[in-house]
């Protein structure tokens, strides 16, 4: 299930990821969060808290979230994943070498680190 997180400043969108994520979850939730930050400002800053294991987002949900991103691909500003997951946090950091903008792997333990990272103006 994809849950949109509210308490984060109007240019970052927050998704939070528990149990099991669907082609429907990123249909009617992720997508519009970050149609709508695009049309607003143009650039995105994402926040992530996977706490999930990646083996729980089904074939559609990969394939609708691998698809929203390309079709953004220029606009990427911020990406930050929150996980315990060691291979997830790896990828995170190496991602900014596939997409424009930054993106950075956090610990939950460290998510107001998360949060103040992605929601700052470099």
């Amino acid at each position: 299930m994809l849950q949109f997180i509210k308490d984060l400043p109007k240019h970052v969108v927050g998704i939070h990821a528990i149990g099991e994520v669907t082609k429907d979850d990123v249909d009617k939730v992720l997508i519009p969060k970050i149609d709508e930050l695009v049309k607003r400002q143009d650039e995105i800053n994402y926040l992530l808290i996977l706490e999930t294991d990646v083996q729980n987002w089904s074939t559609g949900a990969w394939l609708y979230d691998i698809k929203m991103g390309i079709r953004n691909f220029t606009k990427w500003n911020k990406i930050a994943v929150v996980s315990d997951q060691k291979g997830v946090q790896w990828f995170t950091e190496v991602f900014h070498f596939f997409v424009p903008g930054k993106s950075k792997g956090f610990s939950l333990n460290n998510l107001d680190e998360a949060v103040k990272w992605v929601s700052a103006n470099d």
